[in-house]
């Protein structure tokens, strides 16, 4: 006697494999779920929510990047010392005076550390903040003209990435002068040619989707096409990418304020307090390490920050 035929409301679990094999016709496949962490088993949904949640690692990151801003912000208004006075006790002990103890000078290495956090996410921020204003422009007017303004744009990309760029922030500072307003405009020169061309490439990429043809097709003008259909996806990659760029930034700056090119003493950075430290590193090692442990969070803090952006939005752009 004949097998019945199944039953329409039967599942049957398939796993992929070499061969490819096809379900029989009138069954319901099932896919397999996938494994998460711990040996967690994820539905496929349940994979697609965990991909677009930013996650506890992302918040704690994002914490101490709000805490580290807010507390260069109001320094003046914090009941701390001042980070430029010596006093004639020289290489205290950490106390409720002294949280992180003085350096050989007598200086409060907690209020020079907070103090020195002003250079860097100064120079970090906005330096990459001019790169991506100036770049994303060109990049989005390259991507959306193409022909000779997309030569000229990938071009002078091509020169600045070129050149090493630490050797050349080296020359530039020396030429112009260490102070920080030359340091950030270099810095943001130097960042202008990568942050192009990241624009650049999604500009061509969205320019050929769907909504834009339509909006042709409707009689926009390329100005409205730019500003109101490209602009608005191009912004998040281009921050996500751009929030990358700020720690390679601030460990720009270190290195230059550790050659002594960057601001002048006395006024504290991360940069210039470690080799200060590193002279005395034996007797007083807390003078080199508060600064290189809080340049190492807030580096390590915005990587976090933006490696999870980039993530979070190629996602949402694969969805569309």
């Amino acid at each position: 006697m004949p097998a019945p035929p199944p039953d329409a409301t039967e599942t049957t679990s398939i796993l992929p494999g070499a061969g490819g094999a096809e379900a029989p016709s009138g069954v319901l496949v099932e896919q397999a779920p996938l494994s998460g962490a711990g040996g967690t088993v994820l539905t496929p949904a349940a994979a697609d929510r965990s991909r677009r949640t930013l996650g506890f690692t992302f918040w704690l990151s994002v914490s101490w990047i709000g805490l580290i801003v807010v507390l260069a912000v109001i320094a003046g208004l914090l009941p701390i010392p001042d980070p430029k006075a010596i006093e004639f006790q020289p290489g205290l002990n950490p106390s409720l005076h002294h949280l992180f103890g003085t350096d050989d000078l007598g200086r409060d290495l907690f209020s020079r550390v907070i103090y020195g956090a002003r250079v860097s996410l100064t120079v970090g921020f906005f330096s990459i903040l001019f790169g991506l204003v100036i770049g994303g422009i060109l990049g989005l007017l390259a991507g959306f003209y193409r022909g000779v303004t997309d030569g000229i744009v990938v071009g002078l990309s091509n020169v600045i990435l070129a050149f090493p760029a630490f050797v050349l922030l080296i020359a530039v500072v020396s030429f112009w002068g260490p102070s920080l307003l030359h340091i950030t405009l270099t810095i943001g020169i130097l960042s202008i040619g990568p942050l192009a061309v990241v624009v650049r490439g999604n500009t061509i990429r969205f320019a050929q989707r769907e909504f834009v043809m339509a909006a042709r097709m409707l009689g926009a003008k390329n100005s409205r096409i730019i500003f109101r259909e490209i602009l608005a996806n191009v912004v998040p990659s281009g921050l996500a990418l751009g929030l990358v760029s700020v720690p390679v930034a601030i460990v720009a700056e270190g290195g230059l304020s550790f050659l002594g090119l960057s601001v002048r003493l006395p006024t504290p950075t991360w940069g210039n307090m470690i080799a200060e430290g590193r002279v005395i590193l034996t007797q007083h090692p807390g003078v080199a390490f508060w600064p290189a442990l809080f340049l190492f969070l807030t580096v390590l803090a915005l990587n976090l920050v933006g490696d999870r952006l980039t993530a979070y939005f190629d996602v949402r752009e694969g969805a569309l």
